[in-house]
């Protein structure tokens, strides 16, 4: 490890010591040192995104065509994988340790004493970093909920609302009515709400309401038509047809390419982006670790599905990959998430279950998470190792060549599986 990488890593360790608590969800002491480091994105067009899944890939799309179109272009998204540069990236690369290391030198000056969050703390800082940097766009994802997110702090010029469903009760409410009123505080008056959820809960369309936001409707503003070999983009008053199906795999990607096109139709005014930028970012957007197969045999695949509504995502792709004798998974999840819901979703598509711990505090154990699965799946064959690096090796050991091993539960999961197979560099 050289010495920047340490001193990166010192940073982060001491961000993380600043709050007493991991989550704090309120806006005031986010807003206060804002104001003092008097972070200004005006400059640029700011893309806020939020939703329960599909953020990363929106944004991924958002990005690519952008940049095909000769844009400067900033991306924030959370959490990261293998390195935590992987959250800031300008111009399709990561930002170096040095460049954030002055925008937290900065953010400690400016807080004063009060206590920040590690997600606000870095979320200023990485605001900081691009209005400093030029942009002409700048994509940002939410990252819990919406209305009391540190991201939300910025006026986007654009909000893009994806999925609503079921995560994080703890802190957003057991109901997608809940949900979607928290995640709907993304909109801004008279500007474009692009929502792509099919069945938006109604909360979402009264907060849209009440702030005067210009609503985008799926079905109503904007639509998608598929075809075998390409796909058709439908909107207010653009269409745009013979699409390339997108390099991100997934059967609802073309619902997340679908958004992006919406939101940058609605902004088109000021960033007009051609019939060959998007094509160009459809075919060259990256997001690792969303139903990512490695090349080589066996089959395996990173997928950091976590809730039910992700769960159920990748059990389609799993089936759309036509088959395969016997299907290995290696799992971990967080014990605050809904593992007997995702569990029983994946259950039927798994022969056999190598599970590994799940570090951090809200990790849960492979003891815990074997004695679930035995309950859920019935008669599963539900194997238990020290790690997920152990599960992973041991999955390879029991795995034919004509076999695939699909590795998903949580972020953490699948990161310390790409370490295991030798990504540990980055994914940007």
């Amino acid at each position: 490890m050289d010495a920047s990488t340490s001193e990166l890593d010192a940073w982060l360790a001491h961000i993380e010591r600043l709050h007493s608590r991991p989550i704090d969800m309120s806006l005031e002491r986010v807003r206060d040192v804002a104001r003092r480091l008097d972070i200004d994105l005006k400059r640029s067009i700011t893309f806020v995104v939020g939703g329960t899944n599909g953020k990363g890939s929106t944004c991924a799309f958002l990005d690519a065509i952008l940049r095909a179109a000769g844009y400067r272009v900033g991306l924030y998204t959370s959490p990261h994988l293998l390195r935590f540069n992987e959250r800031a990236c300008i111009g399709g690369m990561a930002v170096d340790d040095s460049a954030l290391i002055a925008q937290f030198e900065a953010v400690e000056r400016a807080r004063a004493g009060t206590e920040l969050t590690y997600f606000e703390f870095t979320t200023l800082a990485i605001l900081r970093l691009f209005a400093h940097n030029g942009l002409d766009a700048a994509v940002l994802e939410i990252g819990l909920g919406g209305r009391l997110d540190a991201v939300n702090i910025v006026d986007g010029d654009c909000a893009v609302l994806t999925t609503v469903d079921i995560d994080h009760v703890e802190y957003l409410g057991p109901t997608r009515d809940a949900i979607g009123y928290e995640k709907a505080h993304i909109f801004r008056a008279s500007r474009p709400a692009i929502v792509s959820d099919p069945q938006p809960p109604n909360t979402v369309l009264e907060v849209a309401t009440a702030c005067g936001a210009d609503l985008w409707l799926r079905g109503r503003d904007f639509a998608l038509r598929a075809q075998q070999q390409q796909w058709d983009y439908l909107g207010r008053t653009l269409r745009r047809s013979g699409l390339p199906y997108p390099a991100l795999r997934g059967a609802s990607q073309l619902l997340n390419a679908s958004a992006a096109l919406a939101a940058l139709e609605a902004v088109a005014s000021r960033l007009p982006v051609s019939q060959q930028a998007v094509r160009t970012g459809l075919l060259t957007a990256r997001l690792p670790g969303r139903f990512q197969v490695l090349p080589g045999r066996p089959t395996v695949i990173f997928d950091v599905a976590h809730n039910k509504q992700a769960a159920a995502e990748l059990v389609c792709n799993l089936e759309r990959q036509g088959f395969f004798p016997r299907t290995h998974a290696v799992f971990g999840m967080l014990r605050d998430k809904d593992v007997r819901a995702v569990a029983s979703c994946v259950a039927p598509a798994i022969d056999v279950w190598h599970v590994g711990p799940t570090p951090g505090a809200r990790g849960a154990s492979a003891e815990a998470l074997g004695a679930l699965l035995r309950e859920v799946a019935g008669n599963a064959d539900v194997r238990t190792y020290p790690s997920v690096a152990a599960a992973l090796a041991a999955a390879h050991e029991a795995c034919g060549t004509d076999d695939r091993i699909v590795v998903f539960g949580s972020f953490l999961t699948v990161a310390e599986a790409m370490r295991a197979s030798g990504m540990a560099t980055s994914v940007t």
